[in-house]
């Protein structure tokens, strides 16, 4: 890389204002990834400064999705929120980075996730464990600045591994998404930011932020220096049923899951009844799959009306545009440096995106 390029990227300044919303393209459940192309652009002409890609076998690979994102904007960064370690080799993944990188001209953000317990098992893969995690993460530091690497160890055996031809743009940064103590930990101390689930209150949101900072600082990083993405979904000048199809209906399809809804009602400090309520629920009898591969967002909000009201007023933004925004600027003051608008799409944001920049 040239003095000039180097100085380009290392002077970019902080995201301020609009550019502190990130957009969330195709959430849930989709058969045709061409929407992403149109959500993309709409986020970048209302001013946001990222759109983020969920990884979904079938129709959402996010190396496919990012590259034609890349190619159809110019300045939103791009991030992959999230993929994982483990469904690539570590040359084939930090090759998939490097060349995204490029493409878009250093607008990569590369968020990592660690999935539920059963997926590995599954598909004939390493569990994600912390060991796992950390070792993956060093690898692939090590690679992208065109080191060679030898490895036996938790995350498999690598004899030689190289990476050629590296292109002349700096690496993106790493996150990591978590909710529970020893996530919010492993990313502080290892990783450059944390992604924060969806559903978590203005009040747990503090406390994890919190958490990733103190434990960069005893890791003897610069706590600030470790971004942190919260989530949250926003449901602006919808009608009633609208609204809950987009909160309450994707909330139960988060809680539904074991490990993660246990970590959610953890990490917010409530009572665990209405959890066991929910999948007790006699809709979710014999069904063995992921509740929105089941069910339509529309069946899922019957299941939710089990739940406390505050569970889903206290963890997302409704209502008017206004009151959203000024919702999310309450996540923003709890410790957040950027936000992750999900559930509606960055061509249905226009008017919450307008009304945060006049909060």
């Amino acid at each position: 890389m040239s003095e000039d390029q180097a100085r380009s990227f290392s002077t970019v300044p902080a995201p301020a204002g609009t550019r502190l919303l990130g957009g969330y393209l195709l959430p849930g459940r989709v058969s045709d990834p061409r929407p992403a192309i149109t959500q993309a652009r709409a986020a970048e002409s209302a001013g946001m400064g990222s759109v983020w890609l969920a990884e979904r076998w079938g129709s959402k690979d996010v190396a496919a999705i990012a590259g034609a994102v890349g190619q159809a904007t110019s300045t939103v960064r791009i991030a992959l929120g999230a993929t994982h370690f483990q469904t690539r080799h570590p040359s084939v993944f930090s090759s998939m980075v490097m060349t995204l990188q490029a493409l878009t001209n250093g607008r990569l953000i590369v968020g990592i996730g660690r999935n539920t317990s059963l997926t590995w098992p599954a598909m004939g893969l390493p569990p994600a464990s912390n060991a796992v995690l950390v070792d993956r993460l060093s690898i692939h530091r090590r690679l992208v600045k065109g080191e060679g690497v030898t490895y036996d160890g938790p995350a498999g055996k690598f004899p030689r591994l190289r990476l050629i031809d590296l292109p002349d743009v700096p690496p993106p940064p790493v996150i990591f998404t978590a909710i529970g103590p020893k996530s919010l930990e492993l990313a502080g101390r290892h990783f450059d930011g944390v992604m924060l689930h969806p559903f978590l209150s203005v009040d747990a949101t503090a406390r994890s932020a919190a958490a990733v900072r103190a434990a960069a600082d005893a890791a003897g990083r610069d706590p600030k220096a470790v971004r942190i993405y919260a989530t949250v979904v926003v449901a602006a000048d919808l009608s009633p049923s609208e609204e809950a199809a987009v909160v309450a209906g994707r909330a139960v399809t988060y809680l539904q899951i074991p490990g993660i809804g246990d970590s959610m009602v953890q990490a917010n400090g409530w009572d665990e009844a209405p959890l066991k309520a929910l999948r007790e629920h006699p809709m979710f009898a014999g069904v063995r799959k992921l509740a929105d591969q089941a069910f339509t967002r529309e069946q899922l909000v019957e299941v939710a009306r089990v739940l406390p009201p505050e569970w889903l007023s206290t963890t997302s933004a409704v209502g008017t545009a206004a009151q959203c925004a000024r919702r999310l600027q309450d996540f923003i003051a709890a410790g957040a440096d950027e936000l992750i608008l999900h559930g509606s799409t960055p061509d249905q944001l226009g008017p919450t995106v307008a009304a945060f920049a006049q909060v």
